[in-house]
C-alpha cells in the first residue's frame, strides 16, 4: 500500500498571519511539522501543499517537498489537488496538520494501520476524555462510533448528551471521546467528497466530516492515547518544548 501524507498550509491566518512560517526553536513550523511526519516509516512519501510563494521556498530551502496549488475552502480539498495531479499515484492520502510542530510518528501510523482493513476508506483518531472542562468546551470536537469504530457522529456539544446536570457524574455512565483533527482517505473517495456539496448540518457545527457522514460515507475511528499540541496564536509557541 502506497501511502501519501500531505501537510496543508496557507498564510493568512485570522488569529495568527503567517503561522506556517513561524521560528520555533530555529526552524520555522512548517519545517518541524515536515520533519515529524518523515519520521513516520509507513508514509511512501511527504509534500507541503500551499498557495503562498513564501511557504513554498521556505520549503524548498530546507530541502522539503512541496507544491503549489490553488485557493480552497479546507485542507481536504488542497490534498485532493496534490493528490490527483501528481505523476506517482497513491492509495491513500494522510492529511496531517500544519500548525502541530511537534506531532508524533506513532499517530499518523496509527492512522495509516486503520487501511489494511478493506472496509475503510476514510479514518480519523479519537482520545477518551477525562475531565469535564474538556467536554464542555465548544473548541473540543466529540466523536460517537458504533460497536465497529465507524463514526455515529461529531458535534462541538457533549455526545451523547447527558441527563444529569451534574457534569462531574456524567463520566460514571458514559466514556466520551474527543476528535483528533488529523484524517486518511483512500485517494479514489478523497477526490468524491471534495465534489459534495456542503450540508446544514456542516454550516452549523463547522465541521466538514458531518457532510461526509450525510452522503453515507463511513469513517473509521482509531482509538489513541496521544495527542499533540496545536499552535493557534503566537502564545502557544511559549509552551512548546524541543
Amino acid at each position: 500500500m502506497k501511502v501519501l501524507g500531505i501537510i496543508p498550509a496557507r498564510y493568512n491566518s485570522s488569529r495568527f498571519p503567517g503561522k506556517p512560517l513561524a521560528d520555533i526553536g530555529g526552524k520555522c513550523m512548517i519545517q518541524r511539522v515536515y520533519e515529524q511526519a518523515k519520521k513516520c516509516e509507513l508514509l511512501s512519501s511527504v509534500f507541503v501543499a500551499t498557495d503562498d510563494d513564501r511557504i513554498f521556498e521556505s520549503v524548498m530551502e530546507f530541502g522539503g517537498q512541496v507544491k503549489m496549488t490553488t485557493e480552497h475552502n479546507s485542507g481536504t480539498e488542497r490534498c485532493n489537488e496534490l493528490a490527483q495531479n501528481l505523476e506517482e499515484k497513491f492509495d491513500v492520502v494522510i492529511n496531517i496538520q500544519g500548525d502541530e510542530p511537534c506531532i508524533n510518528p506513532e499517530q499518523i501510523s496509527q492512522l495509516t494501520t486503520l487501511f489494511s482493513d478493506e472496509d475503510t476508506t476514510i479514518a480519523t483518531l479519537a482520545k477518551q476524555i477525562k475531565t469535564a472542562n474538556e467536554l464542555l468546551n465548544e473548541n473540543t470536537v466529540k466523536v460517537v462510533f458504533d460497536e465497529n469504530n465507524f463514526a455515529l457522529n461529531f458535534s462541538r456539544f457533549p455526545i451523547p448528551e447527558p441527563k444529569s446536570f451534574d457534569a462531574e457524574k456524567w463520566f460514571v455512565h458514559n466514556n466520551f471521546y474527543k476528535h483528533i483533527g488529523i484524517y486518511g482517505y483512500r485517494t479514489k473517495v478523497l477526490r468524491e467528497i471534495c465534489e459534495l456539496e456542503q450540508t446544514e448540518r456542516e454550516k452549523t457545527e463547522r465541521l466538514e466530516q458531518l457532510r461526509w457522514l450525510e452522503n453515507t460515507y463511513k469513517i473509521k475511528v482509531g482509538i489513541t492515547t496521544l495527542e499533540s499540541r496545536s499552535v493557534d496564536v503566537p502564545k502557544d509557541i511559549e509552551n512548546l518544548k524541543f
